[in-house]
Parts: C-alpha cells; sequence; structure tokens
C-alpha cells in the first residue's frame, strides 16, 4: 500500500483548522474545539478534520444504511414518490449547510448532526416510538425517544458495541434536536462536557418533555432546518395520497410562506438567515414564526393525526409488543436460534453486553429494524396489509 508523508498531511489540517478563525464568524464550531470521549492515536498526522471525521463515521454506520427502509410519516402505503427517512435526513442536511454557510458556521458539523439525528428511530415513525416508548417503560427502562436512541446506537451499539467515538458537539446536536417543538429563537446552551451529555440523556429518558437545548449554533440550526425540511415536505406527500387537498392549507400560513413546499423552505430559510445573520442565536421573525407554528398545528390535525393513515395501529402496536417479549424469552432461554442472537448478539463485544439488561438488548435490536425487517420477524397471518392510497 502506498505510502504518504504523515507529517505534510498533518500539517495540511493543521492549516485548514488555523484557517477556521478567519473563515468562520465568532459563535461557530472550530475544529480545534472538538472533544471526543477517547484519545485517539495518529490524531496529530491525520490530515481530517474532527467534524469530517465525525460525518465518515456516520455514513459508515450500519444504523445509517437502514435509514433508506424507515417510515417518516406514511406507513405501509405503496408509493415510491413519498419520503422515507434516507431522503428527510438527506434534506435537513442540505438546508441546514445552507444557513450555516450564510452564517459562516461549521459545515461539517452540521452535517454530521443532520445526517445522525435521526439514526435512533424505530421502525414505523413516530406511531412505531411511542409502541416501543411503552414497552420500554413498562419493562422499567424508562421513555424510548429516537434522538436518544440515536446517541445510544452511535456511541453504544455501532462497531460490534464499541461505538464511533463521535466529538461531544456532535452527539449533542443529534440528542438536542427536537424538530417537534416550536422554537421562534435558539441560543446555544454552551459549556457543556460529557458529564453533561450522559446527564441530558439520563434525564431525557426519565422525562420525555424535559427541553434540551444544543450546545452550538451548529446544532441549533439543525434542529431548525429539521422545521424546515418536514414540514412542507409532508404537506406535499399528504396531497400526493388526496389525504388534504392544497386550499385547505391555513390561509394565515400561506400569505407569509407560500402554499408549496420549494417556496415555503425558500421563505423560512431566507427568513432565519436574515434575522440570524452575525448574531449570537438563530431566530425566526414573529410573523414567520407565527405562520410556521400555524402551519405546524395543521399538520398535527390533518396529516399526522388522520385515521386514514392510522389503520394499522392495533395490528402495529399488537406486534411490537408480540416481538418484544418473544426475544426477552429467547434471551432468557438462550434460544441461540433467535435473530436476537443470530442478527445482533453473536457479534456484540462484552463492553455492550455486559453493560445492558435484557429489556434494553431488545429495545436496542427492534430500534434498529427496517419496516420490511421487522414484518418479516413477524408471522404472517398478523402482518398488516400494504395499502395504496
Amino acid at each position: 500500500m502506498k505510502k504518504y508523508d504523515e507529517d505534510i498531511m498533518g500539517r495540511a489540517r493543521r492549516v485548514l483548522d488555523e484557517a477556521e478563525a478567519k473563515q468562520l464568524s465568532g459563535p461557530a464550531a472550530r475544529n480545534s474545539e472538538a472533544i471526543r470521549r477517547a484519545q485517539e492515536e495518529h490524531r496529530d498526522t491525520d490530515y481530517r478534520q474532527a467534524f469530517s471525521i465525525d460525518v465518515d463515521r456516520i455514513l459508515h454506520a450500519h444504523a445509517y444504511a437502514r435509514y433508506i427502509d424507515k417510515t417518516q410519516v406514511f406507513s405501509l402505503i405503496k408509493n415510491d414518490h413519498i419520503t422515507h427517512r434516507v431522503l428527510h435526513v438527506q434534506l435537513v442536511s442540505k438546508i441546514a449547510r445552507t444557513i450555516g454557510r450564510y452564517l459562516s458556521l461549521n459545515e461539517d458539523l452540521i452535517e454530521a448532526i443532520a445526517l445522525g439525528h435521526d439514526i435512533g428511530h424505530a421502525p414505523f415513525g413516530h406511531d412505531g416510538e411511542r409502541y416501543l416508548s411503552e414497552l420500554c417503560e413498562n419493562y422499567g427502562i424508562g421513555a424510548f425517544q429516537h434522538n436518544v436512541q440515536s446517541v445510544q446506537f452511535l456511541d453504544k451499539v455501532e462497531r460490534k458495541g464499541l461505538g464511533w467515538n463521535l466529538c461531544l458537539q456532535t452527539l449533542d446536536g443529534i440528542l438536542c434536536h427536537d424538530g417537534e417543538v416550536h422554537n421562534q429563537r435558539l441560543r446555544p446552551a454552551t459549556q457543556k462536557t460529557f458529564d453533561t451529555l450522559d446527564r441530558e440523556l439520563e434525564s431525557k429518558t426519565k422525562d420525555p418533555l424535559i427541553s434540551l437545548i444544543p450546545m452550538t449554533l451548529e446544532g441549533c440550526v439543525v434542529r431548525i432546518a429539521d422545521t424546515i425540511a418536514y414540514i412542507g415536505r409532508d404537506i406535499e406527500d399528504a396531497i400526493r395520497l388526496n389525504l388534504i387537498d392544497r386550499s385547505e392549507l391555513p390561509r394565515d400560513s400561506v400569505e407569509c410562506l407560500g402554499r408549496t413546499n420549494g417556496t415555503i423552505v425558500f421563505n423560512l430559510v431566507t427568513d432565519i438567515i436574515q434575522n440570524s445573520f452575525q448574531k449570537h442565536y438563530v431566530t425566526f421573525s414573529s410573523d414567520v414564526s407565527a405562520a410556521l407554528n400555524r402551519l405546524k398545528k395543521f399538520n398535527l390535525e390533518r396529516i399526522y393525526l388522520n385515521p386514514r393513515i392510522k389503520t394499522y395501529s392495533a395490528a402495529l402496536n399488537k406486534l411490537f409488543g408480540f416481538l418484544f417479549e418473544k426475544y426477552l424469552s429467547d434471551i432468557r432461554g438462550q434460544d441461540m436460534s433467535s435473530g436476537i442472537f443470530s442478527q445482533f448478539l453473536n457479534s456484540m463485544s462484552a463492553a455492550y453486553t455486559q453493560t445492558h439488561s435484557s429489556a434494553e438488548i431488545v429495545r436496542d435490536f427492534i430500534a434498529g429494524m427496517t419496516d420490511a425487517y421487522f414484518l418479516n420477524q413477524c408471522p404472517v397471518d398478523m402482518r398488516p396489509e400494504i395499502k395504496q392510497l
């Protein structure tokens, strides 16, 4: 294998780190400030910057590959053009990096947070998250939340339980993304440590309603971009599936933001840049924030809670319970033929198996499943029918 001059490559990276002082804004995260749980060898000779390394590691995570068959909003519907989780995270990344470029923020950190923010989502979207959370609480391991689980996968499950040793700033942004919460303004909660991260993970598991704020401006941008990415896109998908008509969109929101996804995204991004330029926070204007909040309420009432896409709910809830109990029984009975051994535990290190209870292991296994894999683990006569709207 060709040998490279490690001294030159290390110096090349340091030149990039030094250039950040001129290129990035005052509150932007510097690669020189990146913190990892464990120090890594060859850091002084690695030409890649810290947050760029995080992007590479997330892209190569097994959980990232499984984005491709994870529900965004619409489950068990046969339509090739509706949004799945993999497209959503790409849209979040693009929108957040656009905002970050104009605010002179660290685009590598933004990309890492954006690509990893939903990696812990259970199969079947927020419905699956709710079913799994009820089971986790019943078995005494706390509520299941996809943002907490995203950190769990990247920090404790990937690489056979060793984790990717990602930067604190990346993991914090992933934990604190909370795109469903409406904020007009976000100001970073700086000065966090890994002890802070661990405390926030524990607190969020015990009380899902606790509000967490990212430690970096980049994390704040991703959190807002998450909402920008899904709000109009979900409307377009709902119209495509004949769940709503464009004429039904709330008039005050349409007058402010527009009536198509492209226009909505453009207006929201423009407003954020205009009102956040050279600030130590990111913010919408008051009228745009109000219009966005009104649109989020419309989506909740007319799309996310629409009974036409909830016909599968009872069946899926039952299947989550069936699989959770089955895998717990398989672990207790040491049934080595079970998928939880052959597809998960058999490759895990002692660092994982010795620090996780049986219920936590089942949680991680089910949360990592794609929609199709989940259904294939269930008896044929229990599977809900995939329909075409």
